[in-house]
């Protein structure tokens, strides 16, 4: 058969959902040999955190029944024994394996399976079933549960859809789903294989490193992704190959990563590292010191003439009235050309040329403009028709007295006028980094945070 022996069936009662910030509470292990021998270990974990009224109730684990039990690195060993060579089987395994390898890290073990998750083996069995639920498998295939929501009473549960999809389905048909589930696409040769087991599957940046050099280990490519570990394998699937992803393969030799607790923080974080060490296959994000904006000014009696004025030299805390973020002048002229031919304004009274108003402009001698050149129309007028163009541009103004705050998972992104600051884990990191100097106003960086506007809250 596809599966090695022997087998672990694995389930786990936690504090909540998220491996990063929540503990676990009960551990549940069904071992079985390779010669059917099985043996069944239950054991309750002190979390060393409140337990809420919410997952008691689902789980009737109380703060009560852990209050005397071990902490989990008490038992570690122990859940490393009952594991170790074993095909880590449980029902959406990456919940469980996740779990487990976050407890680990934080007692410094390196800890890797092999892993099958029986959600997914049961949709590549089941295809006609559209549930693939732990409850929906004990009402399609008639599994008993002792008590469900307790760890070693869903590793049973686990253990027995094992046993029944063997009376249904044939060793081969098993054998092609497991080698499906299984599949890894084809890695470089020169990748050490491992990565695969190490690639989390959590939010972050992934760096692509090449040969080193004698300029150090720069990276050859930054990415950013909400699965690292799914993202960084697409790279290798034959069918998605580019030019350019068969060039960037070939000089692959390392790959290193940093989590982050959410999206924004993988997007803030690529931004920046992109910026910093210039990977050649990185384009979109590199550094551009030319980035610039149209500002409306006041040229005298009563005239508002666009001025164009580089992004660096703002503060974009205070600055209200900022038009479009362009890579260089020449984007910036061509946008501001086809909004005043899309709108019929004045080419002098716009800006596009340097002219004294009181000749007629070419847009007029082509009769394009109406008139303000020449007194046609009023420059109030035409005034309130150049904002109405510019409006479609306008940036959004920084909405707070001082910086500000996102929340994401256990990570907090300090912002202040468009600049980020950087990302902190604690008080003291936070306010470690409000008293650093803001760096340069970055159009990538604000193009981010914009989408987020409704999450930003005051610092303080």
């Amino acid at each position: 058969m596809t599966a090695p022996a022997p087998l672990a069936f694995i389930d786990l009662e936690t504090t909540g959902a998220t491996a990063s910030l929540d503990r676990i509470t009960e551990i549940g292990i069904v071992e079985v040999d390779a010669d059917g021998t099985v043996r069944e270990w239950q054991q309750l974990v002190n979390p060393g955190t409140r337990i809420s009224p919410f997952i008691e109730n689902l789980t009737g684990i109380s703060n009560a029944m852990v209050a005397d039990a071990p902490a989990f690195a008490s038992v570690a060993d122990e859940v490393l024994h009952r594991l170790r060579g074993r095909l880590f089987i449980a029902h959406n395994a990456r919940f469980d394996y996740g779990f487990l390898k976050s407890e680990f890290k934080r007692l410094d073990i390196d800890f890797r399976a092999p892993v099958l998750c029986t959600v997914k083996l049961s949709r590549t069995l089941y295809p006609e079933f559209k549930r693939h639920s732990l409850d929906a498998l004990i009402e399609r295939h008639g599994l008993q549960a002792a008590a469900r929501h307790r760890a070693l009473a869903d590793a049973q549960l686990i253990h027995q859809f094992w046993q029944k999809i063997h009376v249904d389905r044939s060793s081969d048909d098993i054998d092609a789903a497991m080698s499906k589930l299984n599949a890894y696409p084809s890695l470089p040769a020169h990748l050490d294989a491992s990565i695969v087991d190490e690639l989390p599957e959590n939010s972050g940046v992934y760096l692509f490193h090449g040969e080193k050099s004698e300029h150090g280990d720069l990276p050859l490519y930054v990415g950013k992704a909400k699965n690292i570990r799914s993202r960084v394998l697409s790279h290798f699937s034959a069918d998605k190959r580019s030019a350019k992803e068969m060039r960037l393969i070939e000089q692959l030799r390392h790959i290193s990563w940093i989590e982050t607790s959410g999206e924004i923080g993988a997007l803030l974080k690529e931004a920046t590292l992109v910026k910093q060490l210039q990977p050649t296959q990185n384009r979109q994000l590199r550094r551009n010191d030319e980035v610039c904006t149209w500002l409306l000014n006041d040229a005298g009696d009563g005239w508002l003439r666009p001025q164009l004025a580089l992004a660096h030299d703002l503060d974009f805390g205070i600055q209200t009235a900022c038009y479009g973020l362009f890579k260089h002048k020449k984007e910036a002229n061509d946008v501001l050309k086809r909004l005043v031919e899309s709108h019929q304004l004045c080419d002098t009274l716009s800006g596009l040329n340097q002219q004294v108003p009181g000749k007629p402009c070419f847009g007029h001698q082509i009769r394009r403009c109406k008139g303000g050149c020449i007194g046609k129309e009023t420059l109030a007028r035409h005034n309130m028709r150049l904002m109405a163009a510019l409006v479609t541009l306008k940036l959004a103004s920084w909405p707070f007295h001082g910086p500000a705050i996102i929340r994401e998972g256990d990570e907090v992104h300090l912002i202040n006028g468009w600049r980020y600051l950087g990302t902190a884990k604690n008080e003291n990191d936070l306010h470690e980094l409000s008293g650093n100097e803001p760096p340069p106003f970055d159009r990538d960086i604000y193009k981010i945070l914009s989408k987020y506007i409704q999450l930003m809250k005051p610092l303080g």
